[in-house]
């Protein structure tokens, strides 16, 4: 830093490692430029030192030129995560983060915005080839988007704790029951499911779709509104298998005067 005198710098150029954890706190970069010098600094003192949320992009970028350093996963991980790491620099590193870093930069509120849509993006490209037991992890710590997606990808061992998850919105499972090839078996849970499949929406869209059991169609009809009724009626995207029994609905409806059960 211009104006400091460059015996400061020269003194963290030479300190013994006894004097780090005062340096390491140094207010002046000059003076941290010097301990980044140090022949006796090592990647120990440089993590401590990355969990300074005030250091400098200029001084990361320093950082991130030091090839020997950056070697260090540990290292890489820390500059990424830090609030001040340069645009260019964190969205190349990212990229080498493990997995379940990835996830944490998705949550981290210090990460910025680029850097946590890109770490979401690279664990959504993941999915398809992860194992059960990372689905699973992903299902308790994954943002809502890979909520989401987990839904659609309906693993038989994480769809329980996906629709169990309050990160899943009713938009996602709205989404997922509008896609034509929806394995039945994820149609099935959704409209088993106690929360989902008391969601009025929810219900509207497990009777149009056609991998819904009939039984369960069934099961809604008496909860449809009859204006809903007479729409789906007249809709080509109900299952012909389905159309019968709205009929009927209607029909008793309008002989009995019966108006449907209301429910959320």
């Amino acid at each position: 830093m211009e104006g400091l005198p460059e015996i400061d710098r020269e003194a963290a150029r030479t300190a013994p490692e006894e004097q780090f954890t005062v340096l390491l706190h140094d207010a002046r970069e000059e003076v941290l430029r010097g301990l980044l010098e140090n022949p006796r600094f090592q990647e120990i003192h440089l993590c401590l030192l990355l969990g300074r949320k005030e250091l400098s992009s200029v001084l990361l970028e320093s950082i991130a030129a030091r090839t020997e350093w950056m070697h260090s996963y540990r290292v890489r991980r820390a500059v990424v995560f830090h609030p001040n790491v340069p645009h260019t620099l964190g969205l190349h590193l990212v990229r080498e983060l493990y997995l379940p870093d990835l996830v944490q930069l998705t949550f981290s509120p210090s990460g910025q915005p680029a850097l946590r849509h890109l770490a979401e993006e690279l664990v959504l490209a993941r999915l398809p080839q992860l194992p059960p037991a990372q689905k699973m992890t992903l299902a308790r710590r994954g943002s809502a988007r890979i909520m989401g997606a987990l839904l659609t990808d309906g693993s038989p061992e994480v769809l329980p704790a996906v629709l169990d998850s309050p990160l899943l919105n009713e938009g996602h499972v709205l989404k997922a029951l509008s896609r034509i090839a929806l394995p039945v078996r994820i149609v099935t849970a959704i409209a088993d499911h106690g929360r989902w499949s008391h969601i009025y929406s929810v219900r509207l869209a497990l009777v149009r779709n056609s991998q819904t059991p009939l039984a369960r169609v069934l099961s809604f009809l008496p909860n449809i509104s009859t204006t809903d009724l007479r729409i789906l009626s007249q809709s080509s995207s109900v299952p012909s298998k389905v159309q019968p029994h709205i009929r009927r609905e209607l029909a008793n409806r309008m002989q009995h005067g019966r108006s449907p059960v209301q429910t959320k």
